[in-house]
């Protein structure tokens, strides 16, 4: 269905969810309908609705017009929406299977109504319960290096690229960004929320002004490299996937920057198993995750790279520079993911639902300290493989 204008913005309930359904018609008419609210983020309201033989589902997703974690004290832009609405459309041109379906938009409800994924896992879940998902690595290289090259400058006309980037300008997510991944968590902020133990750590963390150093430039290059479309926010709790198939969801931070950083936070979501895992075999199978998503994605692009129309990318050497470049940024995003998620504002799951205090807090504690490992020595490597010695005998050396 083509994007509609309501006018005038309300926020939904489960009742008027249902009632809007209905009206468009999207199920069967005569069926009765069941609606819940099942949104747990911190921006948006989520509704699942499914008929009375549960033969047919949909997801209606809502924008706010605020921060739900803050409260009305922190409005937002009801624009995202369209923002989220139109990366889904762009990513199904390039990768269908890889994202939900997307049924209807309208602009002025802030709403997109897209494919039920329920019959799938959340990736963050289903890892902090063990769970295996053997083609997840594959699935999300091949995602990452396809959205991303055929929205930059080797796949696009200029004219075109350029019109993308005005399109999915999305300057108050990408505000959120700046402030609680690059800037508040390596300054003593009010937004800041640790335990009272990690407060020396944060203060390490504060007085380390080399690490700042390489945070400013990785912000930088955040705020001034738009090389391709990022899906923006891509964790391990905006996929949806089983041993089988994989969805990545929630594109609302999507905007034009640096290759790396889509990469870097998918990495960094992982380690955060990594680094919770009592078991060997665990840990073992989440560094070849990491190890496969690089690998898929670099030969992925490379292959897309010989499509290219760029007179630049027949000289030698200019691929494996853009690699080697995002795959070092990458690391630094990762860096900058993980300390943000364990004494910043937006925490995770994986840390916070670790039972045992002390257990937590040592695990946020090497938290800190492999991200600010990431961010300061990020250049000395070369490839995946020594990334992944580093992170085992870094572990081995604070364990």
């Amino acid at each position: 269905m083509a994007i509609t204008q309501s006018n005038i913005y309300e926020s939904l309930t489960e009742q008027t969810a249902i009632a809007l359904a209905i009206k468009l018609r999207i199920f069967e008419e005569g069926k009765v309908l069941y609606c819940k609210e099942i949104g747990d983020g911190n921006l948006n309201l989520v509704f699942h609705i499914y008929d009375q033989d549960e033969e047919k589902s949909i997801i209606i997703k809502q924008a706010l017009p605020y921060a739900k974690v803050v409260g009305k004290s922190m409005p937002l832009t009801l624009q995202r929406a369209t923002i989220e609405s139109n990366a889904l459309k762009l990513q199904a041109s390039i990768v269908p299977d890889l994202v939900p379906k997307v049924y209807y938009t309208d602009e002025s409800l802030a709403i997109t109504i897209m494919e039920d994924l329920s019959h799938l896992t959340i990736v963050r879940s289903g890892l902090i319960d063990n769970f295996d998902f053997p083609i997840l690595s594959k699935h999300i290289g091949e995602f990452i290096a396809k959205t991303l090259y055929h929205t930059s400058d080797y796949a696009l006309h200029p004219f075109k690229k350029k019109e993308l980037v005005r399109q999915f300008s999305n300057p108050e997510l990408c505000k959120i960004t700046e402030d609680l991944v690059f800037t508040d968590p390596f300054f003593n902020s009010e937004s800041n929320d640790f335990e009272e133990e990690l407060l020396p750590d944060a203060v390490e963390i504060w007085q380390d002004f080399k690490l700042k150093l390489e945070v400013a430039k990785l912000k930088k290059s955040f705020l001034t490299e738009a090389e391709a479309l990022l899906h923006g926010d891509l964790h391990t709790g905006s996929i949806f996937a089983d041993i089988e198939t994989t969805k990545v969801i929630d594109p609302e931070f999507s905007f034009y920057g640096p290759i790396g950083f889509d990469i870097g936070q998918f990495f960094a979501n992982l380690l955060f198993q990594y680094i919770t895992s009592k078991e060997e075999s665990k840990k073992e199978k989440i560094l070849s995750y990491i190890e496969n998503t690089w690998h898929v994605f670099s030969a992925t692009f490379s292959e897309l790279w010989k499509e290219s129309l760029d007179s630049y990318t027949k000289v030698e050497g200019y691929l494996e520079y853009i690699l080697d470049k995002s795959f070092k940024d990458s690391l630094g995003f990762t860096g900058c993911e993980l300390i943000r998620r364990t004494i910043g504002l937006s925490h995770v799951k994986d840390l916070d639902g670790i039972e045992h205090y002390d257990e937590r807090i040592q695990a946020k504690r090497r938290t800190l300290d492999i991200g600010s490992f990431l961010i300061k020595e990020r250049k000395q490597f070369s490839s995946i493989d020594e990334v992944i010695f580093s992170l085992k005998t870094f572990s081995k050396e604070r364990s």
